[in-house]
């Protein structure tokens, strides 16, 4: 279970201070599925980042199944981060010089798995989302939704329990952005948590609930009402 407890967010420029996430309390379950929506310069992204262990808050505690992820030694925060939390990048974040099934590859070389495990897991998890074909392809001979899928693979790599997927079809035709939402519903039906920032309003549906952010804050409401002030 991902947990806020009373988080904010402030950035300091000279003498400004901008509020990007105001005083916050949330609790996302383990296997739950939550888009959270809103107008840019709302904080999604923000938020995302503080939720991933790549961003400490200014205020307040963020819980992973009851630890506090800020309070851990750095190198144990990024133990976390490597093994727990998968992430999922509009702009995929590619190696271009590397292929397919060696991008995959790179979380498992930072985990230290051993060549043939990781080569294994790499075409394995390529197979999943239908590139098979397109291992020893570099990302400047692949589609655009080829590359996301790669991407995908990789995040899979080190079978992290949580998913957080910033804008993740945003770049995508309608055709292969369908596609992606299904690998994302299958990866929560195998029991993983997805957190995905979107403005994609449809691609908010498919998630089990929407919180909506703006001006820092998390609006309630029901689903039906949040999307239609998005």
């Amino acid at each position: 279970m991902l947990k806020l407890e009373s988080v904010k967010k402030v950035y300091r420029k000279k003498q400004d201070e901008v509020i990007a996430l105001d005083t916050t309390d949330i609790e996302i379950a383990q296997g739950e599925f939550a888009a959270i929506i809103g107008p840019s310069g709302s904080g999604k992204t923000t938020l995302l980042s503080m939720l991933g262990a790549m961003s400490a808050p200014s205020e307040g505690r963020i819980l992973l199944d009851d630890e506090s992820i800020y309070d851990l030694p750095i190198e144990k925060r990024a133990e976390v981060r490597q093994n727990k939390i998968g992430f999922v990048f509009q702009t995929f974040n590619l190696v271009p010089y590397l292929t397919a099934i060696e991008n995959v590859q790179v979380p498992m070389m930072l985990s230290q798995k051993f060549k043939t495990e990781r080569q294994e897991r790499a075409e394995e998890l390529l197979a999943q989302v239908g590139l098979q074909d397109r291992l020893h392809h570099k990302p400047s001979e692949l589609s655009i939704g080829q590359q996301q899928r790669v991407a995908l693979a990789r995040m899979l790599a080190n079978d992290p329990t949580i998913i957080l997927a910033d804008e993740p079809t945003g770049n995508l035709d309608p055709e292969t952005r369908d596609q992606v939402l299904a690998f994302l519903r299958q990866f929560n039906e195998e029991g993983r948590t997805i957190i995905m920032v979107t403005h994609d309003l449809s691609a908010a549906e498919c998630a089990r609930r929407t919180l909506r952010l703006s001006e820092g804050r998390i609006q309630a409401g029901s689903e039906q009402d949040l999307l239609k002030t998005a």
